[in-house]
């Protein structure tokens, strides 16, 4: 190669390195989990007692917004919601020791696979999303927790990414997917999905003002589904 040659394209890599650099954008982990969303309540949370039962909610905006509706049936179960809107199931693994493992309790309650159906942290990958789910009921079991694997709730489409295709296949496959895994593993699986879909597989219209978040007084029929299997669980402990 000719010397001069070299050296034009050796700068001219050299010049574009910088900018190569500044185009990867530095991402927090910490942020992209959210581990300060429950920081500052997770460390007031008092020690356990010896004889006190414990129970996490771990999950995205619908896990959220269900404490936000009825806070006195958590606090009166000594149940903690630890949702938090738009989250992915890797965001939720990230936090997974922060937000249930850390709090000690005796069961944890786990919500996930809408918003990676949605894509919101990027492309759906159902064997990735399972991985997720099987790591954090892993992780529950390996400290002693018992766990309990719900369904995503039925949904036909997210009118903040309409250019998802085959919602309901999806939901329903991912379903079947954890419900098998929960019996491998002999774990309780709570379908609300069958209870809440209507005849094409979406949300009920009557339970839901965008066929994805529940209504208050939706969240009625999901706790009378998965309090007696939370406490069964308990028994056993």
């Amino acid at each position: 190669m000719n010397k001069k040659l070299f050296l034009v394209l050796a700068m001219g890599g050299l010049m574009s390195f910088p900018m190569t650099m500044q185009a990867q954008k530095r991402q927090d982990i910490y942020d992209v989990a959210n581990i300060k969303r429950y920081e500052v309540a997770n460390q007031e949370v008092p020690a356990k007692q010896k004889k006190e039962k414990r129970v996490v909610f771990i999950g995205n905006s619908i896990t959220e917004g269900w404490y936000k509706a009825h806070p006195d049936w958590f606090k009166a179960n000594n149940y903690f919601g630890r949702g938090i809107g738009g989250q992915t199931s890797p965001q939720m693994l990230l936090r997974f020791h922060a937000d249930v493992v850390a709090l000690q309790p005796d069961v944890v309650v786990i919500n996930a696979g809408t918003n990676d159906i949605a894509e919101n942290t990027g492309t759906y990958h159902p064997s990735f999303t399972l991985s997720n789910i099987k790591a954090m009921a892993e992780i529950a079991l390996a400290n002693n927790i018992k766990v309990i694997l719900t369904s995503v709730l039925p949904h036909d489409g997210f009118k903040w990414n309409p250019s998802i295709q085959n919602v309901v296949q999806k939901v329903d496959e991912l379903n079947a997917q954890i419900k098998a895994y929960a019996a491998e593993k002999k774990i309780p699986y709570v379908d609300y999905n069958s209870e809440m879909r209507n005849e094409k597989g979406g949300m009920k219209k009557e339970l839901s003002n965008d066929g994805v978040h529940p209504y208050a007084d939706t969240y009625l029929m999901m706790e009378a589904l998965v309090k007696p299997v939370i406490d069964k669980q308990l028994k056993k402990k």
